[in-house]
This record gives structure tokens, C-alpha cells and sequence, in this order.
């Protein structure tokens, strides 16, 4: 398959591109700042946006985002809106920074367990943040949409030093053009052997071992996938073979497809909002099906609210 000799180089190239815009440390009004690891000398942070009236007492549901950059940059600012909506609707929602290679010089393994050690502190801390530790969703676009899906079924990559009887596996996942086939699918998708040796010296082990696809099995948390049928970067194709696998094994698995919207058609700012609206919208009502939010979604008074 042609397009598989694209997807993994423009994975890089249009990530980094659509992610570096936004400032890195971001500086994100209204959010508490904590430190929920340390690697590699870097204090790594989770923002915090809190609903209205929030208590330490309650027992809300949460979600953290994990930004595109294809493992090499971005930014933690990239899903501030998404998670002002959803603490708008009552969620304690979090936006994550973790490590990259531009800064760190790590590979992929270390966005993976930085990833679960951010899902462990959460439900380490659950009582603290006012968080059922129950009801706590990771979500991501692109690289982070891989990242957040590797978390929910990649077994490993766990830091050391940590509590692993606290489970670092997140109870629902939201997943924006996620990379979620790393490694070839015999007689459905194919990677050439030296693309797949460039993916492997990024990914820092062989690419099936970090691929959500591959480690697709029963049991794996309810899962929604936004994404656009014009996409480049990360073929359609890819997240259409994962949702039937998905399905296969009998889990619950949503692909929403939006023709003919490119990669990062979801981000706040773009296209007047209106994919960002489309998208929160069926956010919104997944997570009322799970129970984990109440009433119609307030999409449309949100975005209206961040113009005045």
C-alpha cells in the first residue's frame, strides 16, 4: 500500500508543524499547575481545570489530554479548550506535558510510561482532586492520541519507583487522529523495511510493541475516534481497521468520520470552530452515555463565551 510509505515520515513533518504554534510552557489562566513526575531532570506537570464550585469532597469524573507533536514537541496548551468545556460541564480535566525528543532526547517508550504515570498520580490522588477513580478518561491527539490508546492497552513501559498495585489503565479513552497502527497488518496495511526501521530507532523498540492495534484484546476501555477522511499524515484506513478489530474482540469502539478534514481539523481556532464544536458535541455525548456527565451538551454557549 502506497499510502503506508507516507504516513509514518508525515506523522513528523505535519505534527510538529500544526503543534509548534502554541507557546511551550503554556500559560493557561484559570488552571492549577502540580508536578506529577519527574524524568530526565524535567518536572513534568498536569494543568488542572476544575468545574464550578468543585469540592475535594466530590467524587467527579476526570480526563487528561496529551498533545500532538509527533513524540518530537507540542505542547500541553493545545487541548485547553477541550478541557475548559468539559470542567464547563462538570469533569476535573487535565492537559499533560511529557517527554519528547526536541527536549528530552527520548524516544516513544518514554511518551508511553510518562503517559501511564500521569493516569497513576490522578488515581493516586484521586481523593485530594475530588476524582472517582473509576471514571478517569485519557485523551490525545495524533502522537498523544497514541500515547493516550497505548496507555489503555499497551502492557509495560511502566516507570520504576512507582506503585504499580495503582493502576495506570484509563477507564475510557477519547482519541483524536490517533496513530494507533504502528506495524504492518498482513494483507491490510504494510510497512516497507526501511520506513519501518525509521520508526523503530523513534519509537526506541520494535514498533509493534508501542502499536494499539497489535495489543487489541478483550476488556479494553470504551473508546471514541474523531478523525478525518483527507488526513496525510494518519491514514483513515488505519483507524477504520482498529475500530473493527476493536469491535472484534467485543469492546466498545465509536470511529467518527469527518469528510474530507485533514489532520488536526479538531484543534481549537480552526475552521471557525466548527469541527472543534462537532467533535465536543459527540464528546459530550459519549461521555453521557457512560453516565459520566448529565444534560444536553453546552457546546454552542462555550464557544460563544470564549468570543465575548
Amino acid at each position: 500500500m502506497k499510502t503506508s510509505l507516507i504516513v509514518f515520515c508525515s506523522l513528523m513533518a505535519v505534527c510538529v508543524t500544526n503543534a509548534a504554534k502554541p507557546k511551550y510552557p503554556p500559560e493557561l489562566p484559570g488552571a492549577e499547575e502540580t508536578v506529577y513526575k519527574t524524568a530526565s531532570e524535567t518536572a513534568l506537570k498536569l494543568w488542572i481545570f476544575q468545574p464550578k464550585n468543585h469540592k475535594q469532597t466530590d467524587q467527579r469524573p476526570a480526563v487528561v489530554f496529551f498533545f500532538g507533536g509527533g513524540w518530537r514537541s507540542g505542547t500541553p496548551g493545545q487541548f485547553e479548550k477541550q478541557c475548559q468545556y468539559l470542567a464547563s460541564r462538570g469533569m476535573v480535566a487535565m492537559t499533560a506535558d511529557y517527554r519528547v525528543s526536541s527536549r528530552q532526547q527520548t524516544k516513544a517508550t518514554a511518551c508511553v510510561e510518562d503517559g501511564k504515570s500521569a493516569v497513576r498520580w490522578i488515581r493516586a490522588n484521586a481523593g485530594k482532586l475530588g476524582v472517582d477513580p473509576t471514571r478517569i478518561a485519557a485523551g490525545g491527539g495524533s502522537a498523544g492520541g497514541h500515547v493516550a490508546a497505548a496507555i489503555g492497552m499497551v502492557t509495560g513501559f511502566e516507570a520504576k519507583g512507582e506503585d504499580h498495585e495503582v493502576s495506570s489503565v484509563p477507564n475510557a479513552l477519547l482519541l483524536f487522529n490517533p496513530a494507533v497502527v504502528l506495524a504492518p497488518i498482513p494483507g491490510k496495511f504494510e510497512v516497507p523495511d526501511d520506513k519501518a526501521a525509521s520508526l523503530m530507532e523513534r519509537m526506541g523498540v520494535q514498533a509493534e510493541k508501542l502499536s494499539p492495534y497489535h495489543h487489541v484484546r478483550k476488556g479494553l476501555p470504551p473508546t471514541i475516534i474523531f478523525h478525518g477522511t483527507n488526513d496525510s499524515a494518519v491514514p483513515y484506513r488505519t483507524v477504520e481497521l482498529f475500530e473493527q478489530r476493536m469491535k472484534e474482540e467485543g469492546n466498545s469502539c465509536k470511529l467518527v468520520g469527518y469528510e474530507g478534514q485533514p489532520h488536526g481539523f479538531f484543534n481549537w481556532g480552526r475552521g471557525g470552530n466548527s469541527s472543534f464544536r462537532k467533535t465536543m458535541t459527540s464528546t459530550d455525548q459519549f461521555l453521557s452515555k457512560l453516565g459520566w456527565i448529565k444534560g444536553k451538551p453546552t457546546i454552542d454557549a462555550f464557544v460563544k463565551s470564549q468570543a465575548n
